[in-house]
Parts: C-alpha cells; sequence; structure tokens
C-alpha cells in the first residue's frame, strides 16, 4: 500500500502516530516520518490514520477496500 503525506500540511498534531505507530513517528516535536510503503497488516490502523488527521494531509492507494461490505454470492 502507498502511502503519501503532504508535509506543508502536515501541523505535527501526531494522531496518525497515535493510531499507526509501525507506519507513523515524530521526529521531535513537529517533523513527521513515516514508511511510504505500509504492509497489508496495517489497512486498518491507517484507514483510521487518515481519518483522523484533522488538516487532511495523508492520502493511501488502496484504502478503498476498508470497512467494504461484500455480498453473498447469492446476492445477500
Amino acid at each position: 500500500m502507498r502511502l503519501v503525506v503532504d508535509l506543508n500540511k502536515c501541523q505535527g498534531y501526531a494522531q496518525c502516530a497515535f493510531l499507526a505507530p509501525d507506519v507513523f513517528a515524530m521526529h521531535g516535536e513537529e517533523s513527521l516520518i513515516y514508511n511510504p510503503r505500509a504492509e497489508e497488516e496495517q489497512r486498518e490502523r491507517l484507514a483510521r490514520a487518515v481519518a483522523a488527521c484533522p488538516v487532511q494531509a495523508i492520502t493511501a492507494d488502496g484504502l478503498d477496500r476498508v470497512g467494504e461490505v461484500r455480498e453473498a454470492p447469492d446476492g445477500r
């Protein structure tokens, strides 16, 4: 999964680092570091981190499947 953080938008609120600490971390008080190639196992945490960003600085390719409702083969 590919992540992009707009570091010009990021204000260092660190919500992402609290919700997905294996992917995001604060370096000092205001500088964010992150893994742009997050593991699939982090999908749910990443979805929460993206949603929690107060300035919407994080985008992630492939998160559209989080919480997806799948229909049974018979249409139910």
